[in-house]
């Protein structure tokens, strides 16, 4: 038996895309053969992965195909003919109402996405969310057949030391504040940046925030969170756009709070990262984040600016306090262990396949 993934692109650096790699990995060692199949593929990457048209050389439907499904591809239309038989993981389609104002054509995917999620309840053998919150939502759209498969994180690569050039840039003693991920309203990058003007100007001025995350295509959000930033007349709120992961380990090291103010995610793969980096996290207690979290971190259940300020404050000013939210969160990372996702994923193939006893 074959067990192949199907998506419509491996990107490098992308969360979804350094899972498949390592779904891949696993299935491979556990003696499946195993390729990824994509529509599009980062050059950097291209030796990953074979063109989905080329699929009908592979197909039988003694095979078990992993989807990852993605909005309007013509790689889900091929997915759903073949006669394989299937699993489709679900990595949360955003809510259209965060892009209304600043993305109208992403609205409209997404809204469309929404209903097209629904069109498939009776063509998959099991629809698998990466998280408990992502489950739910396959089931109550009608998926009858569902489960959890947590994102697989390779931690070992978090290992290494980061870029030295931004480690020496960070390196002036200033506090800073942190967020990874992409510059999208959901995110709600402005909460962070009011959040921060409360930090800088009540408890330590000698601070930054550094807000790590692609900005192309959004620079309509960015130039309104950039007027922020002057009216508030803020300095130190540094927007990095793209960065190589080198650069995003030296942000992680340089780090001494990771602060999420999220208002919708599916997972959310930045804070176990920085769980295992072993930076306290502070996150705003929406979609999937305190699963994620896994009680680890400390979870905000209001957005009061002030006091969030004054809790980074108690963070970084208090030893112990600092210690035990940092053991908690290691505690908590023993859910995303090699071990224990590998165990899950082979369990759902094992169950889809038949051989499950």
């Amino acid at each position: 038996m074959d067990v192949h993934q199907f998506a419509t692109s491996l990107a490098y650096g992308d969360a979804i895309s350094d899972e498949m790699i390592e779904i891949q990995k696993i299935l491979r060692q556990a003696g499946f053969r195993s390729e990824i199949f994509t529509r599009f593929c980062d050059s950097r990457l291209a030796g990953k992965v074979k063109d989905y048209r080329e699929y009908s050389q592979y197909s039988s439907a003694g095979n078990v195909v992993i989807f990852h499904f993605s909005i309007g591809s013509p790689v889900s239309r091929m997915f759903f003919r073949i006669p394989d038989r299937k699993i489709m993981i679900y990595h949360n389609i955003t809510p259209h109402e965060f892009f209304v104002d600043s993305h109208r054509l992403l609205a409209r995917d997404c809204y469309k996405g929404r209903l097209e999620i629904k069109l498939f309840v009776d063509k998959v053998d099991l629809a698998l969310g990466d998280s408990e919150f992502n489950r739910r939502e396959l089931e109550a759209v009608g998926y009858k057949q569902t489960g959890v498969l947590p994102i697989l994180v390779d931690f070992s690569r978090f290992d290494r030391p980061g870029d030295p050039v931004t480690r020496e840039l960070l390196s002036d003693g200033k506090k800073t504040i942190l967020f990874v991920g992409r510059l999208i309203p959901n995110k709600k990058y402005e909460d962070l940046i009011k959040t921060f003007f409360f930090y800088k100007k009540h408890f330590n001025r000698d601070s930054r925030l550094v807000l790590a995350g692609d900005y192309r295509g959004w620079e309509r959000y960015w130039h309104g969170l950039e007027g922020l930033v002057g009216r508030l007349s803020l300095d130190d709120v540094h927007f990095t756009g793209h960065v190589e992961f080198e650069e995003l380990l030296a942000y992680y090291e340089a780090a001494d709070v990771y602060l999420s103010m999220s208002e919708h995610e599916g997972f959310g793969v930045p804070l176990i990262e920085a769980f295992y980096k072993k930076k306290p996290v502070v996150a705003y207690r929406a979609g999937a984040v305190e699963e994620t979290m896994n009680g680890g971190g400390i979870l905000l259940t209001e957005k009061d600016f002030f006091r969030t300020a004054a809790l980074i404050d108690a963070l970084l000013s208090d030893g112990h306090l600092r210690l035990a939210v940092i053991e908690g969160q290691t505690r908590a990372l023993q859910k995303y262990s090699r071990e224990n996702t590998s165990r899950v994923l082979l369990g759902h193939v094992e169950k889809v396949a038949g051989h499950e006893n």
